[in-house]
């Protein structure tokens, strides 16, 4: 991936713009015993359906400057709340404390909040400590099958390590921390503590990630940046926070956040900052750290690719169009031979980290085919 032609790559042209609404795919048993089998299926008290029939009525949620935040707070009739909350404590123990529910006596749900402008209709629950007024949140949302394909793969794949739960149709998602990528540049981007070279840096690493495993849609509002203090300075981490684009739709540059208007800043910034061949250095290391982590995690991630090279998690129309693409992309024509989104997602790994597994482990089977 040549980061140094984002420059030229910024149009108005709208078949740059991710899909308005992508369908719910449902999770089929092979994706559902891998779920159980790994530790992410479990009993939940309370469902996604629960939280969306029992609303009475709902409010807009303004943020803290006045301006609409997209969300509304949904209130419950007493008959039901009762339920509900004490549902929703349980289910963040289960989220953090695998289960210990001593402690939900001083905790109680602050808020609940839902987004029917996202794909996936999330409720967003906020927790508070009754001691101490401390709260955090967690997610309620659809159980989706390239969602839930997207965060095993985060999980996997990436520095980070991901939290949820499932149960039949409900999703259940710890919340990850970070400044919203849009806010962080109104807000943060001038300050001048703020180091930019580090974080151009990063932005080229986050750019690498998402389009070795195809994680689509990677605009500033669906990402947070992590600041974490270090010797004399700061450290940055990019890191998604929506996954309903996974390997959904067909248009190459979708996968690229580099091509994204909406990023343009973040672009320029990397662009200014760093030249060639540190570009090409970063690019480097990444997908170094990425084959190290499938190295590691080989056997539970070809698991997890066999049974989503079977799954249908996009239409055939976006596939011709991925594969096509990927193949000219790559002068590979063996992308033309996928038969589905799990198949290119294989098949991409395998092109982008081959020469770096080979430097790891040689003759490391997963990716034969």
């Amino acid at each position: 991936m040549h980061f140094s032609d984002a420059a030229l790559s910024f149009s108005a042209n709208e078949s740059n713009k991710p899909s308005r609404k992508k369908p719910i795919f449902p999770v089929e048993e092979p994706l559902r015993n891998y779920l159980k089998h790994h530790g992410r299926e479990v009993k939940l008290p309370v469902s996604y359906q629960d939280l969306l029939k029992y609303i009475t009525f709902s409010v807009p949620l303004k943020d803290k400057h006045g301006k609409d935040s997209l969300w509304e707070t949904a209130l419950y009739d007493m008959r039901h709340w009762d339920f509900i909350r004490e549902g929703l404590v349980q289910m963040y123990a289960i989220l953090k404390t695998e289960g210990d529910f001593s402690f939900v006596n001083h905790l109680d749900v602050a808020r609940v909040d839902f987004c029917s402008f996202a794909n996936s209709t999330p409720f967003r629950i906020r927790i508070v400590n009754k001691f101490n007024d401390n709260y955090d949140h967690f997610y309620i949302k659809q159980a989706d099958a390239s969602r839930i394909y997207g965060l095993e793969l985060e999980h996997m794949l990436t520095p980070n390590r991901i939290t949820y739960f499932t149960q039949h149709n409900t999703l259940v998602e710890e919340h990850i921390p970070g400044i919203p990528g849009d806010v962080f540049l109104t807000s943060y981007l001038d300050d001048p503590l703020t180091n930019r070279i580090r974080l151009a840096k990063e932005v080229v690493k986050f750019n690498e990630r998402c389009f070795v495993r195809l994680l689509g849609d990677m605009r500033s509002y669906n990402f947070v940046v992590d600041i974490t203090p270090d010797i004399e300075d700061y450290q940055y981490r990019i890191r998604a926070i929506d996954f309903d684009q996974q390997s959904y739709e067909g248009r190459k540059n979708l996968y690229i956040p580099q091509f994204f208007k909406e990023n343009l800043e973040f672009v320029q910034l990397s662009l200014k900052h760093l030249n060639k061949d540190s570009i090409v250095q970063y690019q480097t290391e990444e997908r170094t750290m990425m084959a190290f982590r499938v190295a590691s995690s080989r056997f539970r991630l070809m698991e997890l690719l066999n049974i989503m090279a079977k799954d249908r998690i996009s239409t055939p129309e976006k596939l011709l169009q991925l594969k096509t693409e990927l193949a000219n992309y790559f002068g590979n024509p063996a992308f033309s031979k996928c038969h589905s989104m799990g198949q290119l997602v294989k098949r991409q790994l395998k092109q982008t980290l081959q020469k770096n597994l080979v430097l790891i482990q040689k003759n490391l089977s997963i990716f034969e085919d």
